[in-house]
């Protein structure tokens, strides 16, 4: 560890576990002072951040309140990390109304809440790099069963490239990271669940989401965060808009 992003203050959400634990762990060792914010705050015992905070991204009246917190206490953000999200499985048959606004509502929305809340004191500072979490299923790439989902990751990398054109004279950085398949307690939930709904044990149906990698393993959240530390560093001050594949090859 060198010190990369060292006195920098970073927000990132769904902090409590899987990538968004590894990111704040990772930058946590690059010496950030970093607010961790999840749904479920009781996920962020034993990080060693400066503040833990119950966040709901679907929140715009929570967000907004934070925003003034950080404010007033750290003044402008570095870095926003936005990492909540959801995985609706079915295809568009299997995809209600209601699915289908709850996933934009969490997997984008969220995004457009915290960047509008947060960016005016980085554009006052004329400074910020903001990493997005779309993934591999998204506009890169489809795959079975994963419609409302691929749409809305496609639509961050949208997101990510409007915001980074927007703001790129202004010291603002926005990037996408795009994970395959990662190792996570919500993936596990997810291969349950199959395994439930299909008969097939749940060894079987984990080796479906290891296939979908040409280097034969999943990903882990460290690997994930590794990249997330380097779009968020002084190191990558020449990248923005830019959908970033952290896959093990599952897009070629």
């Amino acid at each position: 560890m060198n010190g990369r992003i060292e006195g920098k203050v970073a927000l990132v959400t769904a902090a409590g576990q899987g990538i968004g634990r590894a990111i704040t762990e990772a930058f946590i060792a690059e010496g950030a002072s970093v607010i961790a914010s999840d749904l479920a705050v009781d996920k962020l015992d034993g990080l060693k951040v400066k503040q833990r905070r119950k966040l709901d991204v679907r929140s715009l009246p929570e967000i907004e309140a934070l925003a003034r917190d950080i404010g007033s206490e750290f003044g402008a953000l570095d870095i926003l990390v936005n990492c909540a999200g959801y995985v609706h499985q079915g295809s568009v048959l299997e995809c209600s109304e209601k699915d289908w606004d709850f996933s934009f509502d969490l997997n984008v929305k969220s995004m457009h809440r915290t960047i509008k809340s947060f960016l005016p004191a980085m554009l006052e500072k004329k400074s910020g790099a903001i990493i997005n979490i779309s993934s591999a299923v998204s506009s890169i790439r489809g795959v079975p069963n994963r419609y409302a989902y691929g749409a809305t990751k496609a639509a961050v990398i949208g997101l990510t490239k409007a915001v980074a054109a927007d703001f790129i004279k202004q010291g603002i950085r926005c990037n996408a990271v795009c994970p395959g398949t990662i190792e996570s307690p919500s993936l596990d939930e997810r291969i349950t669940a199959l395994s439930k709904e299909t008969g097939r044990s749940f060894a079987a149906v984990q080796e479906d989401f290891v296939a979908r990698q040409p280097m034969g393993r999943l990903g882990t959240p460290a690997e994930v965060a590794a990249l997330v530390l380097f779009l968020a560093s002084d190191a990558a001050s020449y990248i923005t808009g830019q959908a970033h594949l952290v896959d093990g090859g599952m897009a070629l």
